[in-house]
Formats: C-alpha cells, sequence, structure tokens
C-alpha cells in the first residue's frame, strides 16, 4: 500500500488528510502545536457545509523527517512562503523516488521549469528568494497540483469544509505519468475529484485570477465573498484586478478558457466564505502576498507590463502584512 505524507496538516492539508484516511489509505500528518495535540487526543473531524462531520484518527506527528523519509508520496500543503525554509530538510528527507506534491496557492518555486515557453528557467525571487527550493528539491520528484476546496480550521482538530473537492494534478512537462494516474486514483478513492492534466499551467492561472485578486482585497477590507460581490464598486475592482492577472497570463501565452466575468461570478458564489489570506490575517499568521501577488508583479516586470491595479493592491498587502 503506498504511504501518504500530509506535510502542513491545517485546513486544506487536514481535509486531505482526513478523506484518504477515511478510505483506509496509509497516511500520516505532519502538524504542530494545539493543532497537533488535538488530533492525537480527538482525532480530526471534517465539519461540511450541511452540517455533517466525520473523524478520523490517522498518525499525527511532528517529526517531518520521519514521516516524509516513511512515505512514497509527500503532499506539501503548507503556505508558499514557508516552503523556503524549510527546503534543505524536505528535500533531504525524500527518499529515492518519492514523488513530492506540490499543493501550495499562487505560482509555484518549479513553474519555469521542464517548460518550453516565454521565459523559460526564469527563477522568481518573490517565490524563491535565493533559489534555496530549486537546489534542494529535485524537479524530478515534483508533480503539479492545483487546489480548489473551501476550508478553513475552525479550532485545533476541526476542519470546516465548506465546498470543492478538486484537486487537479499534472507533470511539470506535460506528460501522463503513472505516478500522476496512481495518485489520482488513490484521491479518487477518497472520494475527492482529481483529474490528471496535461496543461496544468493553464489551470493554475485559472486558478490564480482568482487567488491573486479576491485574496488581497479580502484581506485589506475583511470581506467575505459574498459581501464583495455585493458591493458595486468591489466588484469593479475585483475585476480591474483579474483583467492585469489576465494580462501577464497572456503575455505567457496562456489564454485562460472562461471568461473573466464568469470567473468573478463563481467566485462571489462561494458565498459567506473567507479566503485563507483573511483566515490569516485574523490568526496572525504571515500573508501569501508574495506567491500569489508579488509574483504575478514580478512577471510583469519582466515582460513590460503596468499593471496598475495590481501593483497597488500589492503594495497595500505588502504593508498590511509588514505591519503586523
Amino acid at each position: 500500500m503506498t504511504r501518504f505524507a500530509i506535510v502542513g496538516a491545517g485546513a486544506t492539508g487536514g481535509y486531505l488528510g482526513a478523506c484518504l484516511a477515511r478510505s483506509g489509505a496509509d497516511v500520516v500528518l505532519v502538524a504542530r502545536g494545539p493543532h497537533l495535540a488535538a488530533m492525537r487526543e480527538r482525532g480530526l473531524t471534517v465539519r461540511e457545509a450541511d452540517g455533517s462531520e466525520f473523524t478520523t484518527r490517522p498518525e499525527c506527528t511532528d517529526d517531518l523527517a520521519r514521516a516524509v523519509g516513511s512515505a512514497e508520496v509527500v503532499f506539501v500543503t503548507l503556505k508558499a512562503h514557508s516552503l523556503p525554509a524549510l527546503a534543505p530538510a524536505l528535500g533531504a528527507a525524500l527518499r529515492p523516488g518519492a514523488t513530492l506534491v506540490t499543493a501550495q496557492n499562487g505560482i509555484p518555486w518549479w513553474y519555469f521549469q521542464r517548460y518550453d515557453g516565454p521565459l523559460a528557467g526564469t527563477r522568481l525571487e518573490t517565490v524563491d528568494p535565493g533559489g534555496v527550493i530549486a537546489e534542494h528539491i529535485p524537479i524530478e520528484s515534483v508533480l503539479g497540483c492545483i487546489v480548489y476546496p473551501a476550508t478553513s480550521l475552525l479550532e485545533p482538530g476541526l476542519v470546516e469544509h465548506r465546498e470543492g473537492n478538486r484537486f487537479s494534478l499534472g507533470e511539470p512537462d506535460g506528460s501522463r505519468s503513472d505516478r500522476a494516474a496512481a495518485i489520482g486514483k488513490a484521491l479518487a478513492g477518497a472520494g475527492l475529484k482529481a483529474p490528471v492534466q496535461t496543461r496544468i499551467r493553464q489551470e493554475l492561472w485559472l486558478k490564480l485570477l482568482g487567488n491573486a485578486t479576491f485574496n488581497p482585497v479580502s484581506a485589506l477590507t475583511r470581506a467575505t465573498l459574498a459581501q464583495m460581490g455585493a458591493l458595486p464598486e468591489a466588484r469593479e475592482l475585483v475585476r480591474a484586478l483579474m483583467q492585469d492577472v489576465d494580462a501577464v497570463a497572456r503575455g505567457l501565452g496562456v489564454e485562460v478558457e472562461i471568461g473573466l466575468d464568469r470567473r468573478l461570478e463563481a467566485g462571489f458564489a462561494v458565498g459567506q466564505h473567507k479566503t485563507s489570506m483573511l483566515q490569516d490575517l485574523e490568526a496572525g499568521r504571515p500573508l501569501e502576498v508574495e506567491a500569489l501577488v508579488g509574483a504575478v508583479c514580478e512577471l510583469g516586470d519582466r515582460l513590460g507590463l503596468a499593471l496598475p491595479h495590481l501593483r497597488a493592491v500589492y503594495a497595500l498587502a505588502k504593508l498590511l502584512d509588514r505591519s503586523r
């Protein structure tokens, strides 16, 4: 049986790990602090939007090296800004032939590796400062992943799952690999949607249209997605931000398949959900400003794009993060 390790088993990682554990998969969750203590004592509970719950009792630990070293498949569900500090230990712990599934929001550090499009070979300082991630994690081990579930950690040991159960998978080189198919099958067996995509970067920009726009506006205003959608001026602001993000995607040769208005409405339709950045703000955690917004602005610099709306929100979100 394939052993899975979930590094950073908070809201997203906890939901994923709980689903795998409920299906009978061999899974170990890496966490720390009160959340780890609660899961060890009472198990991990997932509360669904309809009020129903399920509780699982997977193995839980704070021993990264042991957990990662014992697994064939390692999901990294940490926030992107946590990865540079962890990369040396994570890379050293990976067993030969293991697959590292990168399930972070934003532009991943490996985006321009195994890639023949514009800016091939580029390293983004906002995502991989000093190149420490690329130095310690071999690209051969990496499988891309785009995360869609809307989740939050209500309290230690309790994850709320509001909607969505899709984890899209894709090889950086666009191939259809046996490992991606096997991992997708395991996730499907856990009740999740896990399509294997040959154009993972294109889908990444579809997700980023929301992440780079709804997230910072939500953090700056403390508004939920539904509250943003209820104010015409806020709707126009988010749409203008999406136009800036779309300009960068097009500069890289990516045309997002659905229109901006449809993407806008899909975000507002999630309802009274707090974005991950707003959840981090309220919990006193660092914000994912660089991976979600800064990286897009850095690419805009390289492509010679103005991005006036996005740069303004980036400056405000960065100031908010640093002021705390």
